[in-house]
């Protein structure tokens, strides 16, 4: 065999193997990711468990919790001990003599509110609201975590797959590099095609370094809020059967349960409690004194009395927070309004953009197919001429933006399904099923609610 004829021969399998790599690019590309030991409920498990951010509302909420106690101790008297010493010099007149004596006394005092202007119930029960407004502010931050965790368990699967797209990209270029090559050898391209060829394959290197980039950033991501680097993870799929039927059941839904609404709410009976505390400076107020004590001298002492306060003018202040708690109580209200337009907005939002993510995967997956069918179709052509080396080139382009689409298309609806999950206010270890322990706030804020003394805390610290 003559060697012209034997560099054809290399040429057509060049050309073969060509059309091979294009066709293998496209069945990985379409083939699932397979079964793996991480799952994203396994990862929202773990998120909730173990984030930092999370741990703090918590030990913000248990604070919040001692609040109620704090307002409790208005109910209750105060102790205190006393003691005392006097030195006294004393000179009878007519004399140069100096007397000394010296007095001490120890004694127990304690002051009892018998009325106070119903400042205390009013201050208890605000402090009560300010609790259960900071449980739906813990359980909206619970509901951030698991949306963040779901999203960066979404965005690992999509740097993962577009980085092993670009990796094929890569291989499918280098192939066309030295195919193009080796027909100039043969006199059968030019010196434009492998130049072409060439170019291309070094824009995909730099593809693929920045695709590598993304996804060890993804990951670092996917540490901070989930706790433990990915493994194995397996392709999520967006929430269906836990999301309302209808956009309107959905806002429903929203305005009914959610946390940020429901803590808007309680805040607004914080606020009334407030205004009704301050009122009652203006009030009367009756208190309780009492004490006992021993003196030098074996003299021992004990007083009782009751003193009534009948404020008439205290400078203006007492007004003045009034009306300031009075404003404070109007804005709540309005704040209330302005969150649920946010919540509404949010879930009209990502109700359309979940219908738009699903509904580009059916086109993203219908344009990779054209591309991979139009790719072949091309390499074909090339065979006899009809085609050039631009043409393939170009053509796989196609095929690697419109597989890099539907990766990002697939995240998107995964997204778009736990962002509504979110904010209908659903969003939940319950609802979720999640395999771990929920975090119960009522179990401290009953430990702590009616505590006369003691300085450790639930916790023993």
């Amino acid at each position: 065999m003559s060697t012209v004829a034997n560099w054809g021969y290399f040429v057509l399998s060049s050309t073969r193997n060509t059309l091979f790599v294009a066709v293998a690019i496209a069945a990985v590309a379409l083939t699932p990711l397979p079964a793996a030991a991480e799952t994203i409920n396994g990862a929202l498990a773990k998120a909730y468990k173990n984030n930092p951010d999370l741990n703090a509302a918590r030990a913000g909420l248990r604070a919040t919790d001692e609040g109620v106690a704090i307002a409790k101790s208005g109910y209750r008297p105060t102790v205190a001990a006393t003691a005392s010493v006097s030195r006294t010099q004393t000179q009878p007149g007519g004399t140069s003599r100096t007397l000394n004596s010296t007095d001490s006394s120890v004694g127990v005092e304690f002051t009892q509110s018998l009325f106070d202007g119903f400042q205390t119930r009013n201050n208890v029960k605000a402090a009560q609201a300010g609790v259960y407004g900071g449980r739906q502010d813990l359980i909206n931050t619970e509901m951030s975590i698991l949306l963040s965790a779901a999203q960066i368990y979404a965005n690992v699967i999509r740097d993962a797959q577009i980085v092993r797209v670009r990796q094929q990209n890569l291989e499918f270029l280098r192939e066309q590099r030295n195919a193009s090559q080796a027909r100039f050898d043969v006199g059968e391209g030019t010196r434009t095609d492998i130049a072409l060829a060439q170019a291309q394959l070094e824009s995909a290197r730099a593809s693929l370094l920045a695709a590598q980039a993304q996804y060890k950033s993804s990951v670092a991501v996917y540490v901070q809020i989930i706790g433990t680097p990915p493994k194995n993870l397996k392709k999520p799929r967006p929430l269906g059967r836990l999301l309302p039927s209808s956009s309107r059941s959905a806002v429903q839904i929203g305005l009914r349960e959610h946390p940020t609404v429901l803590s808007a709410q309680y805040s607004v009976d914080a606020a009334a409690f407030a205004v009704k505390a301050n009122e009652g400076k203006l009030l009367p107020s009756v208190s309780l004194k009492g004490s006992v004590g021993h003196a030098d001298g074996g003299t021992n002492t004990s007083s009782l009395s009751a003193s009534l306060s009948v404020p008439i003018y205290q400078g203006g202040s007492a007004s003045a927070t009034v009306r300031q708690s009075k404003e404070t109580l109007g804005q709540a209200r309005i704040q209330v309004d302005s969150v649920r337009r946010t919540v509404e907005q949010n879930i009209v939002t990502f109700w359309a953009q979940l219908e738009a993510s699903k509904a580009s995967i059916a086109a993203n997956r219908a344009q990779v197919e054209a591309a991979q069918l139009a790719l072949r179709g091309v390499v074909e052509e090339r065979k006899v001429g009809q085609s050039t080396t631009l043409d393939v080139l170009e053509t796989q382009t196609n095929v690697l933006n419109a597989q890099e689409s539907l990766a990002q298309s697939e995240r998107d609806a995964v997204v778009n399904s736990y962002s509504l999950m979110n904010w209908i206010g659903r969003l939940t270890v319950s609802r979720l099923k999640l395999k771990v322990a929920r975090y119960q706030a009522e179990k401290h804020y009953k430990a702590v609610k009616d505590k006369w003394f003691g300085l450790r805390t639930v916790d023993g610290r």
